[in-house]
């Protein structure tokens, strides 16, 4: 039986609700994508689990600090929601479903009220304008294909209230020759498998938005994990 969701189709995940994962609205240049984690997302975790050594030991400094009206743009599979204090209101959006379910499980150990909405991070047409105090997103402009940065960087600063911040973690080309070298190495595999590049310039995007401001920049491990923080103006 289908049972009423949150206004906007999000869910409480602390309540026995289901919602609507049709993701309306998802950008035609986004669909290639969206198809690549309908298989991904069941085996997502077991795959990442190499580089989850190293995240893990960020998130809690990614997201620990963050208090209010929280947009986690591109959750995944929710690697993040354990760490959010119990003093934010978080909104978990992702286009894929099959990553959404698996967030809303590990979701149920969160601190924080979670919300889930399945939309397109080109596209959130069900998130009003000028709402969230933070926004937050890690890894998800590297999977974002490279002609709808700019989309990405404008939902932003759209959903963002004036004075709200943003925290975004991207990987991008290392000028390291022999960590170049395996970044070309792996580059087919990362491709195929998640949709993603390194050659992204999710900093330059939002460098040249109208609203956005940067206010600190640094690499999290060598010069491949690059942290974006900023403000709306």
């Amino acid at each position: 039986m289908n049972r009423p969701a949150h206004p906007n189709g999000l869910l409480d995940v602390n309540r026995e609700e289901e919602m609507d994962f049709s993701a309306p609205g998802v950008h035609e240049k986004n669909k290639a994508n969206l198809n690549k984690y309908k298989l991904t997302a069941y085996v997502y975790d077991i795959l990442d689990f190499p580089w989850e050594l190293q995240y893990r030991h960020w998130r809690p400094g990614l997201v620990g600090d963050i208090r209010g009206e929280v947009m986690e743009a591109g959750v995944g599979t929710g690697r993040n929601l354990r760490y959010y204090s119990d003093d934010v209101n978080l909104t978990a959006l992702d286009f894929s479903p099959s990553m959404l379910r698996r967030a809303m499980t590990r979701a149920r150990g969160a601190r924080c009220r979670v919300r889930f909405l399945c939309e397109d991070a080109c596209r959130m047409v069900s998130v009003p304008t000028g709402h969230y105090d933070w926004v937050v997103a890690t890894f998800l402009c590297c999977v974002i294909p490279t002609e709808l940065q700019h989309l990405v960087v404008a939902e932003v600063s759209r959903i963002l209230k004036p004075g709200g911040r943003f925290r975004l973690v991207e990987m991008i080309h290392s000028k390291n020759s022999a960590i170049r070298a395996r970044q070309n190495l792996f580059a087919p595999f990362v491709r195929k498998v998640y949709g993603a590049g390194f050659d992204r310039e999710t900093l330059r995007h939002v460098e040249e938005s109208g609203d956005l401001q940067v206010t600190a920049t640094r690499f999290l491990k060598h010069d491949v994990y690059l942290l974006i923080e900023g403000i709306r103006k």
